[in-house]
């Protein structure tokens, strides 16, 4: 059944004016049967979001709105497509305890959820570690170079697999390898594979999914997969549930390389 578990919104408020409908059009078309709408979580109040804009997570004063329009259109095209209520929801360290509290309160309204690192923590600073190529070297070279902020992002993707969000807390996890994004940027090779063979072990360990993520094929420092082709085949042999996500920010990239990765991974 081709599902598309991770798209983006006009809430989002670093995305498109695209609206909900030319989505669900455009999914129906190309012959998908489900969706899942995963816009970018309201930032806990406390947490001061570091990207310039301040347009990391959704408006919260919009978040029942996203809501109403999402069950509107789910019985609207409910005889052509299962239409799901999502989030994308971020894992910061510090603020767990916020997060569950989030969850609680809308966890209820939810039929799927993603749980993604954005942020990373370094000497009581946060950066929004795929905001920009600038940010991200300039992020390396504080943390003591391009190993030690892999490796950071690694643990930093431990610990939303094994924090406590409470009940309602996403069962999927988000491009695992964003780490990833601009690794064509600075000229290192990293051997990262036994942290991603770790995380996945922990993935299947907690029963949780994999967020098969296309975006990174079009971004022009990274040209593959979040996690790359040779994870997700282990991922499979693990018997962890993959789900494809075109983490599509405007209708034009809506299942972005969906054919491609089907030729190379049957999931």
């Amino acid at each position: 059944m081709k599902r598309d578990g991770h798209i983006h919104t006009p809430f989002c408020p670093h995305g498109s004016t695209d609206s909900i409908e030319k989505y669900i059009e455009k999914a129906i078309t190309s012959g998908f049967k489900e969706i899942t709408f995963t816009e970018h979580a309201p930032l806990p109040e406390n947490f001061v979001d570091p990207t310039p804009d301040k347009d990391s997570g959704m408006n919260p004063a919009y978040l029942m709105d996203y809501f109403k329009q999402l069950q509107c259109a789910k019985e609207q095209y409910e005889s052509q497509i299962k239409i799901n209520i999502g989030l994308e929801v971020d894992y910061i360290v510090g603020f767990e305890h916020e997060t569950k509290q989030f969850l609680n309160e809308v966890g209820p309204l939810l039929d799927d959820a993603i749980l993604s690192v954005h942020f990373l923590n370094f000497q009581d600073e946060y950066v929004c570690i795929d905001f920009s190529q600038e940010v991200y070297l300039q992020f390396a070279n504080k943390v003591g170079g391009i190993l030690p902020m892999y490796k950071l992002y690694y643990e930093t993707v431990k610990k939303s697999i094994m924090a406590d969000l409470g009940l309602y807390k996403p069962k999927r996890i988000g491009h695992p390898t964003l780490i990833h994004k601009f690794q064509l940027a600075h000229n290192e090779q990293v051997d990262d594979a036994a942290d991603i063979n770790e995380l996945l072990k922990k993935m299947q360990n907690s029963h949780y999914e994999l967020d098969f993520n296309s975006a990174g094929l079009s971004k022009p420092y990274c040209k593959e997969t979040y996690p790359p082709y040779q994870f997700v085949k282990q991922a499979i042999n693990l018997q962890i549930p993959i789900v494809f996500g075109s983490d599509a920010h405007t209708v034009a990239d809506l299942h972005q390389h969906y054919e491609t990765l089907l030729k190379k991974i049957t999931f």
